[in-house]
């Protein structure tokens, strides 16, 4: 779960309405580990379709035969598009966090907004945004 101590992440909660797969979510389940992997049967199977957003699709896809498990795992996610009305509220948030890293920002967006618990392993990055802007996020590890 949650690193223990920091101001913007809680445990999982009855809060969380859904999952956000960062790219640390996406590259475990390409590297096919088992963790993972039963995560997501288990999510599929309780009918929560994770959400991956666009920008960590492009970060972690390169189009080759290698990533047959990561296409496997995106056929069953629901790829959230970077329109502009996201676009604009996620670069508000890296503005009010201070940081460049869009990618970030989109999954903290998209997580805030819809009260996801964000899969990832970059928990310290994505916290801080959060507490940015005074919110707290649910982070585990994939």
């Amino acid at each position: 779960m949650g690193r223990q101590g920091h101001p913007a992440i809680r445990h999982p909660a009855q809060s969380v309405t859904g999952v956000t797969y960062d790219s640390g979510a996406l590259i475990a389940a390409e590297r096919a580990e088992r963790l993972m992997w039963a995560r997501h049967r288990a999510l599929l199977l309780r009918r929560v379709v994770p959400t991956v957003p666009a920008p960590v699709v492009a970060q972690c896809w390169r189009g080759t035969p290698r990533q047959a498990h990561l296409a496997r795992l995106l056929a069953g996610c629901e790829v959230e598009t970077l329109d502009d009305t996201r676009a604009r509220a996620t670069g508000t948030l890296a503005g009010r966090a201070r940081i460049t890293d869009i990618v970030d920002a989109n999954v903290v967006e998209g997580a805030l907004r819809r009260g996801d618990l964000i899969i990832s392993s970059d928990e310290g990055d994505l916290a801080a945004i959060a507490a940015a802007v005074s919110r707290h996020i649910d982070i585990d590890h994939p």
